[in-house]
């Protein structure tokens, strides 16, 4: 029996049951929005790993991959190797993602860097208040600790 057959069966035969009785029984948690979080992070975490693996790759204005990049070409490469599809541009990254606030920002969500209301840089955060990213012309794709307080978080669904 599977927990999407034996759930219905428990919630039928207890009346009203707790979530967290639901966890403690099939060891999952029923709670809206979880589940689509819950697929987020493997996305997020194999596109952090991608954008990683390309360190050291040349900053191409326009390019996206697989050997050279711009800021949102690497982010579009590496979410792309991880399933999910992103738009072209920074500023379309971030219409496109779910916005989220700096506390509940994880490893794998991008972070847009803004003037006003206009994004012009995005990179992925890799944790410690650092990014993964390809920064400007004559760089390499780097590691790099988020220097501007005006920055926005997103998390691709």
């Amino acid at each position: 029996m599977t927990a999407q057959t034996y759930v219905p069966s428990l919630l039928s035969r207890a009346g009203a049951v707790s979530a967290l009785t639901l966890a403690a029984v099939t060891g999952t948690m029923l709670v809206p929005g979880a589940a689509s979080e819950a697929q987020a992070a493997p996305h997020s975490a194999k596109a952090l790993k991608v954008a990683a693996s390309k360190r050291g790759s040349p900053y191409k204005y326009g390019a996206t991959g697989p050997y050279r990049f711009d800021c949102s070409g690497l982010t579009l490469y590496s979410f792309k190797k991880a399933g999910k599809r992103l738009a072209r541009t920074a500023q379309a990254q971030y219409n496109q993602t779910r916005h989220i606030s700096a506390s509940s920002r994880r490893q794998g969500d991008l972070v847009f860097f803004h003037y006003g209301r206009s994004v012009y840089h995005v990179g992925i955060y890799a944790g410690r208040g650092k990014i993964w990213h390809s920064p400007k012309t004559g760089s390499l794709v780097r590691l790099e600790k988020i220097w501007s307080k005006k920055v926005w978080y997103g998390r691709v669904r």
